[in-house]
């Protein structure tokens, strides 16, 4: 059986933007989403605010399913959910 991950990009009213099938488009899409106003884009995971980097958000999603990463600016908070394609 194989292992199909998708990436689900959630905007700043919490509905679905799209669904990806691919990491780095949807963490492109992410940024583009969340960089309105002022600030830059960061996320927030474990409690720390961080710049994203692909490598790094790679490594979070690393042997984890249904995992929430949120990206937000001082205007918008864009959210990745990564899970996979159940039978």
């Amino acid at each position: 059986m194989t292992k199909i991950y998708i990436y689900c990009v959630f905007d700043h009213e919490d509905s679905l933007y799209g669904v990806y099938s691919s990491l780095k488009s949807a963490h492109t899409d992410a940024i583009k989403l969340a960089n309105r106003g002022g600030s830059g884009v960061y996320i927030y995971h474990d409690g720390k605010s961080m710049q994203p980097d692909l490598t790094f958000i790679r490594n979070i999603f690393k042997g984890v399913i249904d995992l929430k990463i949120h990206y937000y600016s001082s205007k918008s908070k864009i959210t990745i959910l990564k899970t996979k394609l159940k039978d």
